[in-house]
């Protein structure tokens, strides 16, 4: 049996605009093994939220999704039906939203909820699932568990609407955790909690997880491997240990130049800073689309942009060796 739990290769997604189609993510791959975390990387708007809404198969109408292949536990999901799709989401594919209040129905209870989720797969009893209920609202750390199972999410802080959001993620045991900016909204301290949350998990529990931030101190912290995007492609993936220590693309280098750094940083000094604006996806794109951005720009980067690959398995989308 593979490791592999979720392989994507070659998904792309495109937007019905007035202007023509906008293409939001182009052409990525990517794989995640069983007990591993890997990170989407990258600015608002480069394609990570809705990388995650594909592979959920929850993208707007508006949106097509196409792929060579999406894979989850060797399944084919391109070929599965929406009727399997939606045994499986929820289920054995799980994913917490970036805003808990507008993903928690404010009409019904958090029990309610946590309940539904548990008896549409498992065929479980109303006893059954409010016992796991409460059994998972206490594993992410709220306290008087049963008593908040007939609270609606208003009645709850944005810690403990997030904490809610990760038990019902985890309701059914799933095998991949898709987490898409899960402590955005919340305060620094409440942030590391929740990140700590999540890694014990993923270690009790061997999830494969797919992270998305755009919050390199989040990454530093959890992830094992990291997919940097750019303009709706991955331009850099590796290690997190090698990506940190030895960027290859210079859209990598200009992120992490753009972090200050205790004891390198001087108090008031400038940090780095990435010039000019993320390009248009709307209509045809050729060559690098860093191009108008970097520094090391020339006129083959016009053309198509080659893949290079170091053998501790990191690859980058650019024609230097390295960004230094």
């Amino acid at each position: 049996m593979s490791d592999v739990i979720l392989e994507v290769d070659g998904l792309s997604v495109d937007i019905a605009t007035a202007r023509g189609p906008l293409h939001a993510v182009r052409d990525i791959s990517f794989s995640v093994k069983r007990g591993e975390t890997l990170c989407l990387v990258g600015e608002s708007g480069c394609g990570k939220s809705m990388t995650s809404l594909a592979i959920m198969d929850l993208l707007p109408k508006a949106a097509t999704r196409s792929a060579r292949r999406i894979a989850f536990a060797g399944e084919d999901l391109g070929k599965a039906g929406r009727k399997r799709i939606n045994a499986l989401r929820g289920d054995r594919m799980a994913m917490i939203f970036q805003e808990p209040m507008t993903a928690l129905n404010p009409a019904y209870t958090i029990g309610n909820q946590l309940v539904e989720v548990y008896r549409q797969h498992r065929n479980a009893s109303e006893a059954e699932a409010r016992d796991r209920a409460v059994y998972l609202l206490e594993k992410v750390g709220i306290a008087s568990a049963a008593e908040r199972l007939g609270q609606y999410p208003h009645q709850l802080s944005g810690g403990l609407r997030q904490r809610v959001m990760i038990a019902m993620a985890l309701m059914c045991g799933p095998d991949l955790l898709i987490a898409d900016e899960p402590t955005t909204a919340l305060d620094v301290t409440i942030q590391a909690q929740i990140l700590r949350l999540l890694a014990d998990l993923q270690r009790e529990l061997g999830i494969a997880m797919v992270l998305i931030t755009h919050d390199l101190g989040i990454v530093a912290r959890i992830a094992d491997r990291v997919a940097v995007m750019y303009a709706g492609e991955i331009v850099e993936e590796g290690l997190a240990s090698s990506l940190f220590t030895n960027p290859r693309h210079p859209y990598t280098r200009g992120l992490i130049d753009c972090i200050p750094v205790p004891g390198r940083t001087t108090p008031g000094g400038k940090l780095g800073v990435i010039p000019g604006v993320v390009p248009s996806l709307v209509g045809e794109i050729r060559g690098c689309s860093f191009r108008d951005r970097c520094s090391h720009s020339r006129e083959v980067c016009s053309a198509t942009v080659p893949v290079q690959s170091a053998i501790n398995g990191q690859r980058w989308r650019c024609i230097l060796e390295n960004a230094a």
